[in-house]
């Protein structure tokens, strides 16, 4: 196999060897600790604009399902890992994870050590690095000057799409920052009547059809690149009930006056401890998150703090009271969908008048 480099902005250099896609690619790079689901992984549009770098030591044993994507394409610039399986087993697999990345045009790394990467990244915070395939003529400045910039238009498709309408719940606008499917699908199971609107739409545009209710999807980027959409947000504030989530969650944070800040190496992955503060009870649960709203401020919002992250007691959730909105950092989809008190999407359904 052929040799590569990555190459940290720090200037420390990781030798491995190349799978996937030939070529260079430049990014953010970033880690998750999920042991499954790396093909959902690849195409969740929130890695738009990174390298994905996996911690657990064997992917691909499984190859490529595509009914695991969470979109129709792969995201991120570039894929690392500690060891790929040649030869999965799966009654589904459709093709090799080598060959799926190829397909794709995405650069792949293996046979480095994702540990040390990983610890750097946990003591120095996210850094941008680029995979080379020769040592000369680095460019420390342009990896250092990578900025992933216009990121939700990047994923967001730019059109209105309905779904479920033989279904006989409420109506539901879901506003586009680059949605997983899962998002929509979680509604539609709730017998919901879906509409997604991209994220350019105006409030009106957002609040044609008097739906009862309002849903800011997860996104990719920095939540304050979104002036547009968090403005738009304001102005649908006490207009009709609102849930937010991941981005969605952000944005709701900064159209009703809160600050976010960038996480030192960010939540991402299968198992982030959730405390809620309704309940006591800590969840594990899936995330995708570079940034958190900051805490201090959730209060000058007119905001109530119902969740935090165990690690490190940042924002998970904010309950906005008197307002009929409220959100989650977290893939509310995943861990705490059917757990008792804490039944996000039954509380979404109820605060827009529906029906369990």
């Amino acid at each position: 196999m052929k040799k590569v480099y990555i190459v940290l902005e720090d200037g420390h250099i990781f030798e491995g060897k190349s799978f996937g896609a030939e070529g260079e690619a430049l990014g953010e790079l970033v880690f998750t600790t999920s042991v499954v689901g790396y093909v959902a992984a690849l195409t969740d549009p929130r890695y738009y604009g990174q390298i994905i770098l996996q911690t657990f030591p064997l992917i691909g044993n499984y190859g490529y399902i595509s009914a695991q994507r969470e979109s129709d394409k792969v995201w991120a610039k570039a894929y690392i890992v500690r060891e790929w399986c040649e030869n999965p087993s799966n009654f589904r697999c459709e093709t090799t994870l080598d060959e799926y990345l190829k397909s794709q045009g995405v650069v792949g790394v293996y046979d480095v050590d994702t540990r040390e990467i990983t610890q750097l990244i946990r003591e120095k915070g996210v850094m941008n690095a680029k995979i080379v395939s020769s040592l000369d003529d680095i460019d420390y400045e342009e990896i250092k000057n990578y900025k992933i910039v216009n990121a939700v238009e990047a994923v967001s498709d730019g059109k209105s799409e309905m779904f479920g309408e033989e279904n006989k719940g409420i109506n539901v606008t879901v506003v586009d920052f680059g949605y997983k499917k899962n998002a929509v699908k979680s509604l539609l199971e709730k017998g919901c009547v879906v509409k997604t609107v991209p994220a350019t739409a105006t409030a009106d545009e957002i609040l044609s059809g008097n739906p009862a209710g309002v849903v800011l999807s997860d996104g990719p980027g920095n939540p304050c690149d979104n002036a547009y959409a968090i403005s738009e947000v304001a102005k649908i504030m006490g207009k009709a009930p609102v849930f937010g989530v991941g981005l969605g969650h952000q944005i709701l944070a900064l159209a009703n006056g809160a600050e976010t800040v960038k996480l030192k190496f960010g939540h991402r992955g299968g198992n982030q401890p959730v405390k809620s503060l309704k309940t006591g009870k800590t969840y594990i649960t899936s995330q995708n998150n570079g940034y958190t709203v900051d805490t201090e401020s959730v209060k000058k919002c007119g905001g109530k703090l119902t969740y935090i992250n165990v690690n490190d007691g940042t924002c998970e959730g904010i309950d906005y009271e008197g307002k009929n909105a409220f959100s989650v950092q977290f893939h509310p989809e995943s861990g705490l969908n059917d757990r008792d008190a804490d039944k996000i999407f039954e509380h979404v359904i109820e605060m827009m008048g529906g029906k369990n």
